[in-house]
């Protein structure tokens, strides 16, 4: 098989495997609906991964980069800014990655390599917290919260609402999903918690 046709068939694997997991779920999906999508026969999916797990494995691992790139490219001039353009690569990234994302939480609850995943990014979530408000309190502003508790606390707010919003179908009641709003309400909810409504 010629280096082009490999990297057509596995791309094409992947991408079925991103459609057939949002629409069915990772925990409801066989590698043969997947190659099926694909249009390509059930053994050909062996000749790039052992596993559907293996697969999922390689969907996500772009996911944590994405999400630092993003922000930085809409890195503002101030804490603020900076809270925001990390609230919105976040909910932009998770949207992006979604049947991944329904992939990586279904497997969590059952395989410990998935839980450590999850708990990786969870971290890296987490020290991205507690460096932005070390670089608050840089500039003399203190953030009277255990550092700790906050940032895991916003991280793990920031799962729920786009788990809730972007994978489980919303929450019954008035509000309707707005992206623009939710990343404007999340963000103003962090700035706030950190200085208060009338910090600097």
């Amino acid at each position: 098989m010629t280096t082009s046709r490999r990297q057509s068939t596995e791309t094409a694997l992947q991408d079925a495997a991103r459609q057939v997991f949002a629409e069915k779920g990772y925990l409801n999906t066989t590698i043969t609906d997947i190659t099926r999508r694909a249009g390509r026969s059930a053994g050909s999916f062996y000749n790039y991964y052992d596993t559907k797990q293996q697969l999922l494995t390689a969907l996500l691992a772009a996911f944590p980069r994405r999400i630092v790139d993003r922000a930085l490219d809409d890195l503002g001039t101030d804490w603020r800014a900076t809270v925001e353009a990390a609230v919105r690569a976040y909910v932009r990234t998770f949207r992006d990655y979604l049947p991944e994302m329904i992939g990586a939480f279904q497997l969590a609850m059952t395989d410990a390599e998935a839980a450590l995943w999850w708990r990786s990014m969870r971290k890296q979530g987490i020290d991205a917290v507690l460096a932005l408000v070390d670089s608050v309190e840089a500039d003399g502003v203190t953030v009277d919260l255990d550092h700790g508790t906050f940032a895991s606390a916003i991280v793990s707010m920031l799962e729920s609402y786009c788990w809730t919003w972007l994978a489980a179908g919303g929450d019954d009641g008035p509000t309707e999903y707005d992206e623009e709003t939710a990343v404007r309400t999340i963000a103003t909810m962090w700035q706030r918690a950190m200085v208060g409504p009338s910090g600097p």
